[in-house]
C-alpha cells in the first residue's frame, strides 16, 4: 500500500505497534477532548483563496531564529522514540536534517544528547527541558545540550504534574526493561523508576517565571517557551525575555477542557506583535492545516504524534516520508490558494466557518 497522507502512516502505526505502546502515543488526558479538538478546530477554518497570481515558482522557506529551514514544519519534542524504531532519536536527528527542518530533542528520549548530535551532525536541533527537583541535573542537561551543539533551549511550562492519561493507567504502562531515558542513565536506582522511566514526582512542581531567569544564567541558548495557550501568558514570557513561544497544550496530554492550540493563537500573536517568535504544535495532520496555522500568524509549526508514525513505518526514511507528505501537501495549499511564498501569508487568507 503506497503511503499517501498522515492517516495512513498512523493506520500502520496501530496495526503494528503493541496496544500499550500505541495508546501511549495516542493516548489524551481524561476523555480526550482537548486532544481530538486540536484536530477538529482547523475544520473549522476556511480558505479564502486568490487566483491568476503566477505560481510557476513557490517557495516553502522560512527562518527560525535565525536559522533558514526548508519548510515550516519541525519535529515537536515526544519521548521514547525506540518504542517507534530500534535507533529512536537518532533516526529522528537523521531524518530531521535530510529535510533540513528542525527537531526539538526530547529530556526523555531513548539515546543520549551527545549520541543524537554525533547521528546527525549538520542537523538543526533545540533541547527541550524538564526541570527536575534536583536543579542540578537539570543544569548539567542544559550545558550538554548546549556543548553538543543544539542551539536552543525548550522549557515546558505545563507539566508541573503528570496529566491523568487513562489508558497509561489501566495498561499500567511501562518502558520496556532495555529501554532506558538515556540522559539520566547511571543517576537513579532502576527499582525506584515510574512509568516514565524516572523516579516518580521527579519533576519539580514549584516552577515559575523567575526559573528563566535561572535558565538564562546558565546558557546563551535562547529560551523558547512550550505550553502557552493566553495572552496574559505570552505576556509574562515577552517581559521574561524569551526569544520564542510554543503554543501547544502538550497534544491534549495534559489539561483536558482547555483551547484548541489553533483556536488559542491569535489572542498570542496579537499580543507580542512580532517581538517574540510564535509557533505552535498539536493537530497538524495536513499541509492545508500548516498553511491555516500561518494564516493565524504562527511562524512554524511542530508535529508530535506523526512524527512517531513515521518511526514505526520505516525508521528515519518513513519520517522522511511524513515530512515529505507534508512539504508537498503545503506547497501545493500555497499554490491553490496563491501564495508564492510564506511571506505572502497572512490573516487575510483565512476565515471561520459559520458551522
Amino acid at each position: 500500500m503506497p503511503m499517501i497522507c498522515l492517516s495512513d502512516f498512523e493506520a500502520y502505526a496501530k496495526k503494528h505497534l503493541p496496544k500499550t505502546t500505541w495508546e501511549f502515543f495516542a493516548g489524551g488526558a481524561d476523555e480526550c477532548c482537548t486532544r481530538d479538538d486540536n484536530l477538529l478546530a482547523y475544520k473549522r477554518i476556511r480558505f479564502r483563496p486568490r487566483v491568476l497570481r503566477d505560481m510557476s515558482v513557490i517557495d516553502t522557506r522560512t527562518i527560525l531564529l535565525g536559522t533558514e529551514i526548508s519548510f515550516p514544519v519541525g519535529i515537536a519534542p515526544t519521548g521514547f522514540h525506540q518504542l517507534a524504531c530500534s535507533d529512536g532519536e537518532k533516526s529522528t536527528a537523521r531524518a530531521a536534517e535530510a529535510m533540513n527542518t528542525c527537531y526539538i530533542t526530547s529530556t526523555y528520549s531513548t539515546c543520549t544528547v551527545e549520541e543524537i548530535a554525533a547521528a546527525a551532525p549538520n542537523g538543526f536541533r533545540w533541547f527541550q527541558l524538564y526541570i527536575h527537583r534536583n536543579r542540578a541535573l537539570s543544569e548539567g542537561l542544559v550545558r550538554r545540550a548546549e556543548a553538543a551543539g543544539f542551539q536552543g533551549l525548550v522549557l515546558t511550562a505545563d507539566l508541573p504534574y503528570v496529566g491523568k492519561r487513562r489508558d497509561d493507567i489501566r495498561n499500567n504502562f511501562q518502558l520496556p526493561p532495555h529501554m532506558t531515558v538515556k540522559n539520566f542513565e547511571g543517576v537513579f536506582e532502576e527499582e525506584s523508576c515510574s512509568e516514565y522511566g524516572l523516579p516518580p514526582n521527579s519533576i519539580d512542581p514549584s516552577i515559575n517565571w523567575n526559573d528563566i531567569y535561572w535558565l538564562q544564567s546558565l546558557t546563551r541558548l535562547p529560551i523558547i517557551v512550550k505550553g502557552i495557550l493566553t495572552k496574559e501568558d505570552a505576556d509574562l514570557a515577552m517581559r521574561h525575555g524569551v526569544q520564542g513561544i510554543i503554543v501547544s497544550n502538550h497534544g491534549g496530554r495534559q489539561l483536558d477542557g482547555g483551547p484548541a492550540t489553533i483556536d488559542s493563537l491569535i489572542e498570542i500573536v496579537d499580543t507580542v506583535q512580532d517581538r517574540v517568535e510564535v509557533y505552535l504544535d498539536g493537530g497538524i495532520r495536513t499541509g492545508s492545516d500548516v498553511l491555516k496555522a500561518l494564516a493565524l500568524g504562527a511562524k512554524c509549526v511542530f508535529i508530535g504524534r506523526p512524527a512517531l508514525w513515521g518511526l514505526t513505518y520505516k525508521g528515519e526514511e518513513g519520517l522522511r516520508e511524513v515530512l515529505q507528505i507534508l512539504h508537498d501537501e503545503f506547497r501545493l495549499s500555497m499554490a491553490l490558494t496563491g501564495c508564492q511564498n510564506v511571506s505572502e501569508i497572512g490573516r487575510n487568507l483565512v476565515q471561520f466557518s459559520k458551522l
